[in-house]
């Protein structure tokens, strides 16, 4: 089976890159960078932006399947970023999976696809798209899953999108690296009464539903619905980055902000790296203020049913496993 993951040499793409090698697939990965490091590994290596058309349909070309899971992630810059990469290059691979007679596409989404500013405890797919998005990420995420879940059945091709929820583990870029580094330079506050619950995802378990929505589709199943992604048990989100923290020697977090106070330098922050169209992320925005203070956890009771995805290894062996990680590589 010939399978391409855009993004393969991302975080979550690299999992899945090397469950399709443990499988016995020819696996192909399109991204912007160079990766010797694939290439290396027997995988081909297809070097260029999405919308590029000859290097997309080069890669799409004779694949059975497509991981979409290359995506412009973030809280803050300008929404035509956003909009080029997340919708414009999502539109291009769905094109070239129906020109090329592609059989399945699995699209990897995010829970902010519902955001709404309120809390979540427990809803299931059935919730709508979200509104008052504070967060392009959020907004082109779910025009595009939108219309990736609309061309189920286009052509033959079947779809489904993935919506994995706070992804960590070993590799981790973003999340635990960005808080430590916080937490070190006593910079990290508990938005709101730190009693809030949220949805976490171990990126081994994430890859893992990746290939259990694969088989499902080939089985006929799951074609053209959304499913959350998670451990499937939420936890309060600043004790268990206390706990985290805590194995790495770094000081607890203890101080709070209240989740108004939050939201309103994010507003301003906002508004001055508008205004003043200042460099990297303002130190808060409403979006970051909401997600950090509210419960938003999700039911995955449709993946484990649809899907078969059960996820293997729990909360604190994937702790344990991402601490050694941590420790072994110095980070941040």
């Amino acid at each position: 089976m010939d399978v391409l993951v855009t993004g393969g040499g991302g975080f979550i793409g690299g999992y899945v890159v090397d469950r399709l090698l443990a499988r016995g697939y020819r696996v192909r990965h399109i991204g912007r960078s160079p990766r010797p490091d694939l290439a290396a590994r027997g995988i081909a290596v297809h070097t260029g932006d999405l919308r590029d058309q000859k290097v997309l349909h080069s890669a799409v070309n004779g694949t059975d399947a497509v991981f979409h899971i290359a995506a412009k992630a973030g809280v803050w810059g300008p929404k035509s970023a956003f909009f080029e990469a997340n919708v414009l290059g999502t539109r291009a691979v769905l094109s070239a999976c129906q020109q090329f007679d592609v059989k399945q596409l699995i699209y990897t989404s995010t829970p902010s696809v519902v955001f709404n500013g309120g809390p979540f405890r427990g809803e299931d797919e059935s919730l709508p798209y979200g509104r008052n998005w504070l967060c392009h990420y959020a907004q082109t995420k779910a025009q595009a899953e939108a219309e990736v879940l609309a061309a189920n059945g286009s052509g033959g091709l079947k779809t489904v999108a993935l919506r994995p929820h706070l992804v960590w583990g070993p590799g981790d870029p973003h999340i635990l690296p960005r808080i430590i580094a916080r937490a070190k330079t006593g910079r990290l506050r508990i938005v709101g009464d730190g009693t809030n619950r949220v949805d976490i995802s171990y990126v081994e378990n994430v890859a893992d539903a990746h290939l259990c929505a694969l088989d499902a589709l080939r089985d006929g199943r799951a074609d053209g619905k959304p499913y959350f992604i998670s451990q499937g048990e939420p936890v309060s989100l600043w004790p268990w980055i206390n706990n985290l923290l805590q194995k790495l020697a770094v000081p607890a977090i203890h101080r709070h902000i209240s989740y108004k106070a939050a939201y309103r330098i994010g507003a301003v922050a906002e508004g001055f790296w508008s205004l003043l169209r200042l460099k990297g992320e303002p130190p808060m925005t409403r979006f970051v203020a909401t997600e950090l203070a509210k419960d938003h956890f999700f039911s995955i009771a449709a993946a484990r049913r649809d899907l078969g995805y059960q996820p293997a290894i729990r909360i604190d062996e994937g702790v344990e496993k991402t601490i050694r990680w941590l420790r072994g590589n110095r980070v941040p």
